[in-house]
């Protein structure tokens, strides 16, 4: 890993008290430099910077308030080098809003079995100081993450930068604007959702515009403009013999770039990251936007179909955390299935709207006809899913909370060609079965629309709950309906008890 969300901070704490002498207090700052310069040299997505030695209760406060009020700061990492007696850490850690990760380690790897001395046990002993931080976390029901072993273990700092990555994506959700243009499918029910509770929770802003000022945005762009994305498309895509300059379709293409300057250009001016679009309100769009919600997916923004403002926001949200890593991450629907016994699949589309980082090979780009939304032909990019592991989450609003259901599955090659399929698609198999996965997923009230990544796995979307305090059920290898109908029941019973009277 790499560091890839500049401008992006995690504070490093370190805990002691003022009772061992200064000169042992230096020893501490040193050695804490030392375990960051350590982090550091794994190529962590986000920097750690080290903080003062905290050996009394005014500076943790004070460095946990400056910590909430700190953009830059996506999160702290706290290790007890020796030991910090946790009433001092009381008022810090009650008005701490940052994610914490409690990482339980030592400066020395190995213990200096000839040379031990009392000396070298009063400062270097985190594994009694760490038991007393635990505990008054425990004690305040703090969230946190904890990591124990030594930061030369890849293992750790695996970890660590899997934290990092979900602490900066919480950080993207808190400051997300999110446009919806038009209202949801009419009639649906999932894709409906209480956007005050969203901003209260998770952070989101989720607005209304009429569909009409995307069509002012996409007329007002200049030719010149399309030219030059026209060529892009030319460079980057297979395009078919129609849409090609000279060809009868061409038009169509050259309104696909405007659609698309267009949309960029009004969520560039607005400092959106994600947004929706509806096929039952398009105004006075000529196509239902295909590629130009494809080509700005893969950019990073998020997107939903039909109006479906909480995968966007999902899908803005792990794309963030997914950032630098390979294997790509798209909007999703399951859309139907292969039921040979043994051999079931699920084949995942949508209408056009699907990513192309998550793309086997060079995407082509085509026109078809699109039974539903009565306008023109709309452009799309056709592809086949990348194989291999993945993950596919889905956002769901249960009236009192937000869950999210995610099931782990193995993208594979379509079991033949599908020449009539004019959409980019993904066929996978469901851990552990689809007749359980299915049923999982149906008892727990998933969506229809998800969001289908390679690049994260579910360690990553632990951390994120966490750090939002969402559910989060998962659809594993390990799954039996009798265990995952349990833990709904005990679920539904924790978060009404935590959400108080």
């Amino acid at each position: 890993m790499t560091e890839v969300f500049t401008g992006r901070e995690i504070w490093f704490l370190t805990g002691s008290q003022g009772l061992y002498g200064e000169q042992t207090l230096q020893q501490v700052a040193e050695q804490s430099q030392q375990v960051v310069d350590q982090l550091a040299g794994t190529g962590l997505p986000v920097r750690v910077v080290r903080k003062p030695v905290l050996t009394d209760a005014a500076a943790i406060r004070r460095i946990c308030l400056d910590a909430n009020a700190d953009d830059t700061c996506v999160g702290l990492i706290a290790w007890m080098h020796t030991f910090s007696p946790a009433k001092m850490w009381i008022a810090g850690l009650d008005a701490l809003r940052k994610p914490l990760l409690h990482l339980h380690t030592q400066a020395n790897r190995d213990l200096p079995w000839s040379t031990i001395d009392m000396d070298f046990m009063n400062l270097n002993q985190a594994a009694h100081g760490d038991r007393e931080f635990g505990y008054l976390q425990s004690r305040l029901g703090v969230t946190r993450k904890t990591v124990a072993g030594h930061v030369s273990d890849p293992a750790v700092t695996r970890r660590i930068g899997t934290w990092a990555r979900a602490a900066a994506a919480r950080a993207e959700l808190a400051a997300l604007k999110l446009a919806r243009f038009g209202d949801n499918m009419r009639d649906v029910a999932v894709t409906e959702g209480d956007k005050v509770e969203a901003q209260l929770r998770l952070g989101v802003s989720v607005n209304t515009y009429g569909v009409g000022e995307l069509v002012a945005a996409v007329d007002a762009t200049a030719d010149s403009d399309v030219d030059e994305l026209v060529k892009e498309y030319e460079d980057a895509y297979r395009l078919a013999p129609a849409l090609r300059s000279g060809g009868d379709r061409h038009d169509s293409l050259r309104y696909a770039a405007r659609i698309e300057l267009g949309l960029r250009g009004f969520l560039t001016a607005g400092g959106f990251g994600a947004f929706t679009t509806n096929f039952e309100d398009l105004g006075g769009l000529r196509q239902l936007p295909g590629l130009a919600v494809q080509r700005l997916m893969a950019d990073g923004y998020g997107f939903g179909g039909e109006g479906d403002w909480k995968t966007a926001v999902l899908l803005r949200t792990l794309k963030t955390a997914a950032t630098g890593l390979p294997g790509g991450t798209s909007f999703m629907e399951d859309y139907t299935y292969h039921l040979e016994p043994g051999r079931e699949l699920i084949l995942g589309a949508h209408m056009l709207e699907v990513c192309p980082t998550i793309a086997a090979g060079t995407p082509s780009c085509e026109i078809h006809p699109l039974s539903i939304g009565g306008r023109e032909d709309p452009v799309r990019l056709v592809f086949d899913a990348e194989p291999g592991p993945a993950v596919v989450i889905g956002m769901a609003d249960l009236g009192d909370r937000f869950r999210l259901v995610a099931n782990e599955i193995d993208v594979v090659a379509p079991t033949e060609p599908l020449p009539k399929l004019p959409v980019a698609r993904a066929v996978w198999q469901p851990r552990p079965d689809l007749r359980t996965s299915t049923e999982a997923w149906l008892t727990a009230g998933g969506p229809h629309h998800t969001v289908l990544t390679r690049a994260l796995d579910t360690e990553h979307l632990d951390d994120l709950a966490e750090m939002l305090r969402v559910e989060l059920v998962l659809i594993d290898q390990d799954t039996t309906m009798r265990q995952f109908t349990r833990e709904l029941r005990w679920n539904q019973a924790y978060y009404r008890l935590a959400q108080g009277l």
